[in-house]
């Protein structure tokens, strides 16, 4: 296995929601005592509050599902990508970027440094810019959808007791006008461990912690945040949220974030439609996760599709030896399920650019106030 990182842990420390059928997908591909720690670190839906919807005011505008059942976890990206490499041991080789991919009777991989490999079999999960899918494709296989993303990290205790009230121990969302748009997401794998293990945890996260998420649509003034780092970004996208109208102690989870965990990022998604993803023919090169599928964030299922492939590849090859006959298979499942995951992604989406228009923009300033008095009496701010 070769990744283009020379560190495992040179990543956003953000977190990737896993639900019940990634976490089996996973435990089929990695040895026990590897889920153990994968549990022992995670974060469990079941034991948060239920999320909330807001508008930029921070009153309340609806709730989402009830968690008490839920199996789905949360864990740092950081984590969880270290847990990995552990699986994988000394077959992990890293600063390893590719070049190119092609076949010469067999499949074949150069790299930057200009060695080169030859292998049965070679997948590409190499991400929404993928090397291996667009050698595959002849061209691109996702496009941006028109969002920039700002991520970061804040311990709970540094918001204001009234924000920590509001904000709770649950993820939340609040969308406003001009495409202004937060993600509120809450981790906590010491108090609220899947697995009570604390001797086996390799959580980065070690207390109460808000993962957030802003979003912009992509436009000039929006590219000139992506210039900007850790403070001078983190000022930014307060003021920006401000001229957008929002409340400001909305904006407190960004005014006290990590400096150094503030970070800007494209949303980019494939087609929605499964006969468009990946449109080659299967053979002994294939890709998976976002090299298929580019999802957004916006249904915390990426990670989770991304695994799922990982599994069924592994589960066809070990059937049939046959490895274009298995490729064809997977490829089949990889596309169904990258339609079912995009689809979800995108109607968030759709929703933030939607508010983004001056009628849009209109609708969401006059209906949130009336679906938020609508609720009643003592459901605002506090709620």
């Amino acid at each position: 296995m070769y990744d283009r990182d020379t560190d495992v842990t040179a990543t956003g420390g953000y977190h990737i929601t896993l639900d019940e059928r990634a976490q089996s997908a996973l435990a089929r591909l990695v040895a026990p005592e590897i889920m153990r720690g994968l549990l022992a670190s995670a974060s469990a839906l079941r034991a948060r509050d239920r999320d909330v919807f807001w508008d930029y005011r921070g009153r309340v505008l609806g709730h989402g599902p009830d968690l008490s059942g839920s199996k789905s976890i949360d864990v740092d990206r950081i984590t969880l990508r270290t847990l990995l490499a552990e699986a994988v041991g000394e077959d992990l080789q890293l600063g390893r970027t590719v070049a190119s991919v092609g076949t010469d009777g067999r499949p074949w991989v150069s790299f930057v440094d200009g060695t080169s490999v030859s292998a049965d079999l070679v997948v590409g999960a190499d991400g929404a810019h993928s090397i291996v899918a667009r050698h595959l494709a002849g061209d691109r296989t996702n496009q941006p959808v028109g969002i920039i993303g700002f991520s970061g990290r804040t311990r709970r205790g540094e918001v204001g007791t009234a924000e920590q009230h509001r904000l709770g121990t649950r993820s939340s969302m609040g969308i406003g006008p001009r495409g202004a748009a937060m993600y509120v997401g809450f981790l906590d794998p010491v108090g609220n461990a899947v697995l009570d293990a604390p001797e086996l945890s390799r959580s980065i996260t070690t207390g109460p912690t808000y993962i957030w998420g802003a979003m912009f649509p992509e436009s000039d003034r929006t590219a000139e945040l992506r210039d900007l780092r850790g403070a001078a970004l983190q000022g930014a996208l307060v003021d920006r949220f401000k001229e957008h109208r929002w409340a400001e102690h909305t904006l407190e989870v960004i005014a006290r974030a990590d400096p150094g965990s503030v970070a800007a990022f494209r949303f980019n998604a494939a087609s929605t439609r499964a006969a468009e993803l990946a449109p080659w023919d299967a053979g002994c090169i294939t890709a998976l996760g976002d090299a298929v599928h580019a999802t957004p964030p916006t249904a915390g299922m990426g990670a989770g599709a991304a695994i799922q492939d990982a599994a069924d590849l592994f589960a066809q090859l070990d059937t049939d030896k046959n490895i274009p006959a298995a490729v064809g298979r997977y490829e089949e499942q990889a596309r169904q399920r990258g339609a079912q995951v995009l689809t979800a992604a995108m109607k968030t989406v759709r929703l933030i650019l939607a508010t983004d228009g001056t009628l849009g923009a209109l609708a969401t300033a006059a209906l949130t106030p009336l679906v938020a008095a609508y609720r009643g009496p003592g459901r605002g701010r506090l709620a």
